[in-house]
Parts: C-alpha cells; sequence; structure tokens
C-alpha cells in the first residue's frame, strides 16, 4: 500500500468541507529506467467513480518497470465526495477560458503547468459515461449520442507529436480490449469529436476540455469512457484493460499486483480501506466499519496528521466529528477524544494464541482464541468493547472474543477491537485485535509505507466528458 501524509489544522476542516483543502494529488511512478511518461488523470467529474478508481489503483497496486506514469487520482476532489458532476460547474469545461475569480482557477493552473510538462508525452483521461457509444443507432442507450465504452480522440492525429497517430492507437487500444468482454454489449468504439473542426455544439464544447487543450500543446491525449449502466469496479476492469493496451503501445512496462477481472478490481480497491494518525499511533481498517467509531484518541493542541490508504480517500469536518470518505463514499464518521501524546513506547508486549510478541503500534494482530497485554505497572491498558466491574486497566487479563462486546468493535461483523495504552493520562498508541475466522486472514501489520518521500524525490444524456 502506498499512502500520503497529510496535516490539516483543526480549524481549517470547515474549509475542507467547501473544497478549502482538497487539493488533488500528482504520483510519480517512476521506474527509473528510460521510456516515456504517461499522465493519467481521474476524477474531474465526481460522479463517475470507474475513472478514479481506476487512477487510485495505478498508484496502489501497479509497479512501473520502464519510463514512468504520473497519475492525478483526483482531479476534482470536492466534487468527488459530494458525488456531483461538479460542485463549481463542469471543471472539464475549464481548459479555454476562465476568469481568475473562479473557484476552480488554482487547480486547472496546475493541472495545465502539469499537462505541459516537457517530460509529459501523452495524456489518458479517465471518465464513465451514460450507455454504450455506438457509431450507429442501435437503441436510445445504444448509439451515437452515447459516450460510454469508448475511447474519445479530439482528431486523427497530432502532427510530429511522438506517438501522435491518436486514431491508430486509439483504435488498438479498443480492439485489444474487446477481447476481454463480459458482454457484447460493453464492445469498445472510437468516437472522433472532430473537434477542431467546431462544426458542431459537441465540438464547440469538447474545444473547452483538458485533452483539447493538451493537444493544443502538442501532446497527444485520449479520453477513456467507462459505462455508468455497469458497475463501477467493472468501469475500472474495462478502463484497465484499456489503459494497460496504451502503456504496451507507449513501451511501459508494468507489474500489476492482482488478476485481472472485476471481482479481483474490486478486492484490490477494498484493501486500501483505512487510515493511520500521527505515524501510526492510530490505525483503523475501515473495510467493513461501522457507520460511527467513537472516542478517537487524537493528539490534543495539534494539526491533525493522518495517512489515507488510498489517494481517493479523505477526512472531511461534519460538526464536532471527521466523516472518512473513500471516493463518493462515506465509510464511516470518527468522533475524536483529545489527548497529550506520551512518545516513551512505540510498541507493547501481547501474548497471542499463547505465542509472546512484541506488537508495534499501527498493527493489526490475528488471535484466533484469546489474547493477553503483558502488564507493565507504569501503562494502563484500555480495551475498548470489555466492561467488568472493578477494572479500569485490562493489562493482564485474558481476552476472548465472548469477553467483548459486539457494539463496541471496528467492524460491522463484530471482529476487530481497539486496543489502547496510555501512560497516566497520556496516549501512547493502539493496536487492532482481529478475531478470526478460520478462511477469513486480515493482515498482521498495518502498511506503513507512505508517497511523502517519493513525492519529495520526484442527465442521463450528458454533453460529454
Amino acid at each position: 500500500m502506498r499512502s500520503i501524509l497529510i496535516a490539516l489544522l483543526l480549524s481549517a476542516f470547515a474549509s475542507t468541507a467547501s473544497g478549502g483543502n482538497l487539493d488533488f494529488t500528482l504520483h510519480k511512478l517512476d521506474s527509473g529506467r528510460p521510456g516515456p511518461t504517461v499522465l493519467v488523470i481521474g476524477g474531474i467529474q465526481g460522479d463517475e467513480p470507474g475513472g478514479f478508481y481506476t487512477a487510485a489503483l495505478l498508484v496502489s497496486h501497479y509497479k512501473i518497470k520502464t519510463g514512468a506514469v504520473w497519475v492525478v487520482p483526483n482531479l476534482n476532489f470536492l466534487s468527488i465526495i459530494h458525488n456531483s458532476r461538479g460542485m463549481h460547474g463542469d471543471m472539464n469545461r475549464k481548459f479555454a477560458d476562465l476568469d481568475p475569480k473562479d473557484p476552480e482557477y488554482a487547480a486547472i493552473q496546475k493541472i495545465k503547468a502539469i499537462i505541459t510538462d516537457k517530460r509529459v508525452d501523452v495524456v489518458l483521461h479517465l471518465h464513465d459515461g451514460w450507455g454504450y457509444y455506438s457509431p450507429t443507432y442501435v437503441s436510445d442507450w445504444q448509439c451515437p449520442a452515447r459516450w460510454g465504452q469508448s475511447v474519445i480522440i479530439d482528431q486523427e492525429n497530432v502532427p510530429g507529436a511522438r506517438f501522435g497517430d491518436l486514431k491508430a492507437l486509439a483504435q488498438k487500444a479498443v480492439d485489444n480490449a474487446n477481447q476481454h468482454l463480459y458482454e457484447e454489449l460493453h464492445a469498445y468504439h472510437v468516437k472522433n469529436t472532430h473537434t477542431h473542426d467546431l462544426s458542431d455544439e459537441t465540438a464547440k464544447e469538447m474545444s473547452k476540455t483538458l485533452t483539447y487543450f493538451a493537444i493544443n500543446h502538442g501532446k497527444p491525449a485520449f479520453g477513456i469512457e467507462g459505462s455508468k449502466n455497469i458497475t463501477p469496479f467493472m468501469s475500472a476492469y474495462y478502463h484497465l484493460a484499456v489503459v494497460e493496451s496504451f502503456l504496451k503501445s507507449f513501451g511501459i512496462e508494468f507489474e500489476r499486483s492482482f488478476p485481472l477481472d472485476t471481482k479481483q478490481v474490486a478486492e484490490a480497491l477494498q484493501s486500501n480501506v483505512d487510515v493511520s494518525f500521527f505515524d501510526n499511533k492510530v490505525y483503523l481498517d475501515l473495510r467493513n466499519a461501522r457507520a460511527r467509531l467513537r472516542y478517537i484518541p487524537l493528539k490534543k493542541g495539534s494539526a491533525v496528521e493522518y495517512r489515507p490508504g488510498s489517494p481517493i480517500m479523505a477526512l472531511v469536518s461534519a460538526d464536532k466529528s471527521l466523516k472518512v470518505y473513500f471516493g463518493n463514499k462515506n465509510v464511516t464518521e470518527l468522533d475524536p477524544q483529545y489527548f497529550d501524546y506520551d512518545t516513551s513506547l512505540d510498541a507493547v508486549p501481547m501474548t497471542i494464541d499463547g505465542t509472546r510478541r512484541v506488537v508495534p503500534f499501527g498493527s493489526v494482530i490475528n488471535v484466533a482464541g484469546s489474547f493477553v497485554v503483558e502488564p507493565n505497572h507504569d501503562y494502563r491498558v484500555n480495551v475498548i468493547g470489555y466492561a467488568k466491574p472493578g477494572h479500569d486497566n485490562e493489562a493482564g487479563i485474558t481476552l476472548a472474543r465472548a469477553d467483548l462486546k459486539s457494539g463496541y468493535s471496528v467492524d460491522k461483523e463484530g471482529s476487530i477491537f481497539r486496543v489502547e495504552i496510555y501512560k497516566g493520562d497520556k496516549f501512547c498508541g493502539m493496536v487492532l485485535a482481529a478475531f478470526q475466522q478460520p478462511e477469513s486472514p486480515r493482515m498482521t501489520k498495518a502498511p506503513n509505507d507512505t508517497l511523502l518521500t517519493r513525492l519529495k524525490k520526484s442527465g442521463a444524456l450528458e454533453l460529454g466528458r
């Protein structure tokens, strides 16, 4: 898992909710070996999850072996969270003329600078459209007016540009994707909007888009459309099939960490629904989280630092709580409780199913039967969900699943519980105890990789994409 370190002042969360701190992120997957640089962009329209899911998977589950792939998975993060085409109008119509007073002006200037970076050779722009594009009329949902399941080009070629034969490259990607269809209805086609001609309203609209801006700056660009008429996971599957075909045509070698089918795409996306706070002092696996998690121990009087497991995850304020979003899904709401932090400890000794271990904070431990947090008179243990008269310190107590109240678990299944360590009134850190069923193993250590170091190093009928 790759993640981003984000520091937000508590006073800034109100502006986060309205978009002030939801800046998009750029992830540079650089092989260190010669090859072209491909820029992949998702999330310009927040109601097109296939696109931003795909871009997030490229960041978290792909290794680039030649050349480089730059990924912006969350270009319009505010609209993603609100599941909206555009909270301040359609961002993909703002690449021609734009008033500097527009709320998205700074973001547009920033992405334009990335597109025109001399290192970028070609741009892939990911979307979902309604229906299924067909060059001939089959039905209202499968006809020339639709955009879904298509590769969009603004013109046939970009003269003098590397990868400038847009028509041939798009057709190759379409042909490759069509070898792996779940249904014939899902077949891809190339759609040429002939934007340069400005001969109809569609072309005039397309002249305002990101891909046409790229082409006018000598950068070959393609729009890749999934369909809103299929599940977002299936849309992401098709997106990946098309993107991978393009990468191969560009000479980009890569490795993917999962087999390419809809089920595996869904599982890969779910593997990144987690968040950690303050250098992994607090880690939460949110794949099946309860709607609300109470008394999350955060640092008093400090900026809130968190690492999302996916670049399409964000925390947004809601009164005195924090809503956690994965794309446009609100996965849970956190009620913070603020403590001074103690730094004298970074791990805790435990006996898990009879085996003694020293468990770093931020870990998830698998428990088949029971666990014990080894007693230390300097520290106090609070296992959330254990309540027995006369006990205010769970150190040295053998705890099985039956000893804990299901309603206090992190997950809806009642299997994952917080084990918190304190020194006096100060919070030291936390681990998660996951009581296991034999057929559903979980990770034993929360991922703790971060992209921060890497970044330092390096209406049903739409008007269109």
